[in-house]
């Protein structure tokens, strides 16, 4: 079986190009609104401890998302982007926003033609509050509750945090759910449950900005679960085992 991890949400890096939208607009350069801080580097470290391909997203989702769906224009371009002429915003489309999306989807594609099934990790991190509201969790696992294979392998995760790190809040599809549109449910019409599981591993940015043993926990037992789920030979064979 392989992974491969992408990170739809990993830079903030606005191109001279469209540098004037943003003007006086520091502040929400650097928020939650223009990326998933701290997904890149835990996509890397994920990476590297899992053996897996890692794809990050090079442009602020301010601009354009790449976690949405070519045909969901209302979320695919923000208030920014929108005020754009036609043709920047196809500029955009074609590219930044394709050639990542093609890449992906090109790597899943290869891989499940010549036969082996593919775990999708699809990585971002979430702001510890929202319009007001606590965020209570400190991992998150999303998933298609259809698809009984991606509900097990986020069963056998979260068995594992809880497991091993009992101080973690660790719940399901929270803080959004698994099956709205997002990249893993463009790639699930795409490919069958028994070639392809798609699961977006969201980790409060509280955690990750932290220094302490609960975040070096989530990660160490995250790569841990995803080594394990790779060492079967197919999905069919990992459900005996979960």
């Amino acid at each position: 079986m392989k992974c491969i991890i992408s990170c739809e949400h990993a830079s903030k890096r606005v191109p001279p190009r469209y540098a004037h939208i943003f003007a006086g607009k520091d502040k929400v350069l650097s928020s939650h609104q223009a990326y998933d801080a701290g997904a890149a580097d835990l996509a890397r470290r994920l990476g590297r401890n899992c053996r897996a391909a890692v794809h990050l997203g090079s442009i602020s989702r301010l601009l354009i998302d790449l976690n949405r769906s070519p045909t969901n224009r209302k979320s695919l371009y923000t208030m920014h982007s929108r005020k754009l002429e036609p043709k920047e915003r196809e500029l955009l489309l074609q590219k930044y926003y394709q050639p990542y999306r093609k890449k992906v989807e090109w790597e899943i594609g290869r891989t499940i033609r010549r036969g082996k099934p593919l775990l999708h990790i699809s990585l971002h991190s979430f702001s510890p509050v929202k319009s007001g509201k606590v965020r209570k969790a400190d991992i998150g696992l999303l998933y298609d509750p259809a698809r009984r294979i991606e509900k097990d392998i986020c069963r056998f995760l979260v068995g594992l945090l809880k497991e091993q790190a009992v101080s973690l809040r660790v719940r399901r599809n929270y803080p959004y759910l698994g099956k709205t549109d997002g990249f893993t449910s463009f790639l699930r019409k795409k490919h069958p449950a028994e070639m392809y599981a798609g699961i977006e591993i969201e980790i409060n940015q509280a955690l990750l900005s932290s220094e302490s043993k609960e975040k070096k926990a989530a990660e160490n037992i995250l790569a841990e679960g995803i080594r394990t789920i790779l060492k079967f030979h197919d999905f069919p064979q990992m459900r005996k085992f979960v």
